[in-house]
């Protein structure tokens, strides 16, 4: 088969990429820069230059190949409405292209606020709708095409996926905990994150790609709820650095932004989904990945 991957170069695309050659299908992967595409090219991929907001190169993309995984993202938190628009209109544009094709489209999403109180799961709909709600409600977007022969199928990804090299949200909570002095956590510590190592996340695309029907959420999770205090305990044990509650009023100041996502419960369970891709995540776990000096760099 052959797959269109937006976000090709970045830290989840560029180990699907992997594993979609390895598995032999053919990969084009959106590339926004000269470096990116020499990353996409040495994986043994092609290249399509253009960014999230060249829909002209997206729409060409889609057309052009049998299937789309569209894990791209701006991820800027400091203006969430630009990568919000950025990601709705991108999705847009995917299932404008693949209406009537029966072609497979699966869109990264996440599970953070899909449920309140307890662990998510497949079943929960996303109850995120329109341009103003996070990543632009494109997973319901994205949905709305099944009905338009498009095989749609929504890619949830843990908070935390994590390994050697990763640069996202444990990444920024070690680097805080080396720049203040200590590993805080918000609170008591008992809230949960959901985590998956790349690797397994990838090999969870790759096998949705092939087996998941159109309108399913697949959860990339491995661990269903890693508590915020053994986090930073970890890291703690990483870097030789005090462990501290941080009591809610200081969370903002502590962490700054991604203090509101720390204080939050993100755990999720991926029952249904390896039961349906015969998926069982089998790399480290978060701690383990910490304690093996991932995030040392």
């Amino acid at each position: 088969m052959h797959v269109f991957v937006t976000g090709a170069s970045g830290w989840i695309g560029s180990a699907v990429v992997a594993d979609l050659l390895a598995a032999g299908h053919e990969v084009t992967g959106l590339a926004r820069s000269e470096a990116s595409a020499a990353a996409v090219e040495a994986k043994g991929a092609h290249v399509r230059r253009g960014d999230l907001d060249d829909l002209d190169s997206i729409r060409a993309g889609a057309e052009d190949a049998d299937a789309v995984v569209h894990l791209a993202n701006k991820h800027d938190f400091a203006n969430p409405a630009v990568s919000n628009a950025a990601e709705r209109a991108a999705v847009q544009t995917i299932g404008d292209a693949l209406v009537g094709t029966d072609r497979p489209f699966l869109v990264a999403s996440g599970v953070a606020g899909l449920a309140q109180g307890r662990s998510v799961t497949e079943d929960d709909a996303s109850p995120f709708h329109g341009p103003g709600s996070p990543r632009g409600g494109s997973e319901n977007l994205a949905f709305e095409f099944v009905d338009h022969g498009v095989r749609t199928v929504s890619l949830r990804f843990a908070p935390s996926v994590h390994g050697p090299g990763d640069h996202g949200f444990i990444a920024i909570l070690a680097a805080i905990a080396r720049e203040k002095g200590v590993s805080g956590y918000p609170g008591d510590g008992t809230h949960r994150w959901a985590a998956v190592h790349r690797t397994d996340a990838a090999r969870m695309v790759t096998l949705g790609l092939g087996k998941a029907a159109a309108g399913t959420r697949l959860h990339a999770v491995a661990e269903e709820g890693v508590p915020t205090r053994e986090i930073a305990e970890a890291i703690g044990r990483a870097f030789d650095l005090p462990v501290a509650a941080i009591p809610s009023d200081d969370v903002q100041a502590h962490f700054g932004w991604i203090g509101t996502f720390f204080a939050l419960d993100l755990a999720a369970t991926s029952t249904a989904t390896q039961k349906l891709l015969g998926w069982t995540p089998s790399g480290p776990t978060l701690v383990d990945d910490l304690a093996a000096g991932a995030y040392s760099a």
